[in-house]
């Protein structure tokens, strides 16, 4: 019960075995010594740490923590970062994928055409039904068979790619218009950003972006007096309509231009209230961190080892469909870099959820070592530390499951309630 609380609650924890001796450098002296073989079963259980709610909410939960604290740094300051940061030129950036063929959406009517019409295919080119935002056919393609299914799965595959295609035509931008060499750039600014990527409706990824302009050395450092929020609004602006990525040249595709969307949204983030709130942008990042792809309902939480697997698959014929384009285009030579068999259950997409520049704020790791330090696990004098561990299993028993599933849920409701009395106490006040 105690190893159980101690993990909040995770649902499938991972089991070790092992020692950890904390010396005396100078004596030998023995300041802590612990060993699981005092422990129930001689195993210590340890948090999974996985991101996704449908895998371990407990955990999913102190990452959303986490990533909102981490976020919310880079935008007012904390954890090491000043909080001369809130007056930096600072914008929230969406940038989405590019049409690929005419899907189902919410709005009015859905796509009402006056002349009616049909595909080559015999299927009708538009529709004029009013869809609910969670209704099954929101974000399926009108006709299959029209999709360009190819050119989705490539996308995916070279979104990372277009990213840092972006990230590096905004500072040539920025350095361009000031009249400064793209070489000297660093000397003068450094481009800070946090970005997470989600899927929208119709299975494409879409990117969410936190961007910062910094001095040379970054939150420590102000930026130089030409760096406004106009300008970078200019330059994010125009780099995002610019940017290009080829796919390898393949005799059966071709050689495809990979660009972002027409749909781009830059907002400024202003420390006068005049634009977005930081805590909601914070906040939006870590709830969407915390999904998983089946969740989403556009892809799997794991990986597929065979094509047959993907029939059984609980997704939607869309999203099934690009998960077999995805494992044909893996089987040819010159897409083998791209990984797309490993990477088919995300519909090709192999970046991370969450990706940040290096100074933009604090780290998982130092806010992980806080809390250990808040915790108590963190205040023996400094010495060294000898540690021998081994993996040795994981998850629950099936009662012991349910214990865990009871604390987390405890847990869950002490902080919704703890939310709502800092909540009332801010109203009242």
């Amino acid at each position: 019960m105690e190893q159980i609380t101690a993990t909040g609650g995770c649902a499938n924890p991972v089991h070790l075995s092992g020692s950890t001796t904390t010396l005396a450098p100078d004596t030998g002296e023995i300041f802590r010594h612990y060993d699981t073989r005092d422990e129930p079963g001689e195993r210590l259980l340890v948090r999974c740490r996985n991101r996704r709610a449908t895998v371990c909410p407990a955990c999913s939960r102190l990452h959303a923590g986490d990533t909102f604290h981490l976020v919310r740094a880079g935008l007012l300051g904390g954890k090491g970062v000043p909080a001369a940061v809130r007056e930096r030129p600072r914008l929230f950036v969406t940038l989405t994928a590019p049409s690929f063929g005419a899907v189902h959406r919410v709005g009015e009517r859905c796509r009402p055409r006056r002349d009616g019409g049909a595909c080559e295919h015999g299927r009708p080119l538009g529709c004029d039904v009013l869809h609910a935002p969670d209704a099954p056919i929101v974000g399926q393609p009108l006709c299959p068979n029209c999709y360009d299914y190819t050119a989705h799965a490539l996308w995916h595959a070279h979104a990372s790619k277009l990213w840092d295609r972006f990230v590096i035509d905004v500072r040539r931008r920025l350095a361009g218009s000031v009249g400064l060499v793209q070489s000297r750039f660093a000397h003068h600014a450094r481009l800070s950003f946090a970005r997470v990527a989600e899927y929208q409706k119709r299975a494409a990824v879409h990117v969410h972006a936190v961007v910062r302009l910094d001095g040379p050395n970054g939150p420590d450092d102000e930026p130089p007096a030409w760096g406004t929020a106009a300008l970078l609004i200019n330059a994010v602006r125009a780099s995002a309509e610019r940017v290009l990525v080829r796919t390898p040249h393949s005799p059966a595709v071709g050689e495809l231009g990979m660009r972002w969307g027409v749909q781009i949204d830059v907002r400024p983030l202003r420390a006068d209230g005049g634009g977005l709130e930081d805590d909601a942008v914070a906040a939006y990042v870590a709830k969407y961190v915390t999904k998983g792809a089946s969740e989403t309902g556009v892809g799997l939480d794991h990986s597929l080892s065979t094509f047959a697997e993907i029939d059984t698959a609980p997704v939607n014929d869309h999203v099934r469909t690009l998960m077999r384009t995805c494992w044909r285009l893996g089987g040819l030579p010159e897409y083998a870099p791209l990984r797309l068999r490993a990477w088919a259950h995300t519909l090709g997409y192999r970046g991370h959820i969450l990706t940040k520049s290096r100074v933009y704020s604090t780290t998982y790791a130092v806010l992980r070592a806080e809390r250990a330090d808040h915790m108590g696990h963190g205040d023996l004098p400094d010495g060294v530390t000898e540690r021998h561990w081994r993996y040795v299993g994981s998850g629950h028993t099936p009662g012991a499951a349910l214990i865990a599933a009871g604390i987390a849920d405890d847990l869950a409701e002490s902080r919704r309630l703890g939310l709502e009395a800092r909540h009332e106490g801010e109203w009242c006040g």
